[in-house]
């Protein structure tokens, strides 16, 4: 696990981007699993200023590792927020673009994904590999859609499952835990006092930790990094990068 911590959001997602941007270079096709929350949207902002010309984004494909079940036009869709703050802004094919369908059944989205994944990535031991996933982690210890009250669907045969918001009861598509642990590299995006205290017990291992879902994230590459600011990084006993 690597420990990256910056003075606030903005400089995370500065620093993230320049990371991105090397992960891609003298690579051929890359396959990146994206998040939705506050911090990717600064990181999509940054990235659409400072890289638009300086990557080759034709041979970037994107997906996503969980997303709500609304429409494309909703203001709730990852899929959406993406659009107006990286996809908009860049040259990247349609073709590069695979979208969780959101507006569709749940359950039959689930299936499809989990079939486009099978034959868009090579397979490892059966499991899709992507070159990143990028997650986020909520208050509550949840990473993609998965969360601490459904915490067996990380084990979930399917590689993409149906997952339910705690509190809204909303319906999400999410990758399953092999899937996240597959990949060749994971990264973190986690901000905010309101996470320090899950990302210290997820961090350090503390006792009772291995109910939140981002606990469960150790990828067998051993590539894990966080990128944190200091607010979340707060109760570590960590310097800033």
């Amino acid at each position: 696990m690597d420990l990256k911590i910056y003075r606030n959001k903005q400089e995370v997602a500065e620093q993230f981007s320049s990371y991105f941007v090397d992960q891609v270079k003298d690579k051929g096709t890359f396959h990146v699993a994206l998040s939705g929350g506050s911090t990717p949207k600064i990181v999509f902002d940054v990235l659409a200023e400072n890289f638009s010309d300086k990557v080759d984004w034709k041979k970037i494909h994107f997906y996503w590792g969980d997303e709500r079940c609304v429409p494309p036009s909703d203001d709730e869709s990852n899929y959406k927020m993406t659009v107006e703050h990286l996809f908009s802004k860049i040259e990247v094919p349609k073709e590069n673009i695979h979208r969780i369908l959101g507006e569709n059944d749940p359950k039959g989205e689930a299936l499809r994904y989990a079939n486009l994944l099978e034959i868009n990535l090579d397979r490892v031991e059966g499991v899709p590999q992507f070159d990143l996933v990028i997650l986020g982690m909520g208050d509550d210890g949840h990473t993609a859609s998965i969360f601490p009250h459904e915490i067996e669907l990380w084990d979930a045969e399917d590689h993409c499952v149906v997952a339910t918001h705690p509190d809204s009861g909303q319906k999400r598509v999410s990758i399953n835990g092999k899937v996240i642990n597959m990949a060749k590299e994971v990264a973190f995006l986690v901000t905010g006092a309101s996470k320090e205290e899950k990302v210290k017990a997820v961090v350090d291992k503390t006792e009772g930790s291995d109910a939140y879902p981002a606990s469960l994230v150790n990828p067998s590459s051993g590539n894990l990094v966080w990128f944190l600011d200091e607010e979340a990084a707060a109760e570590l006993n960590q310097n800033p990068s």
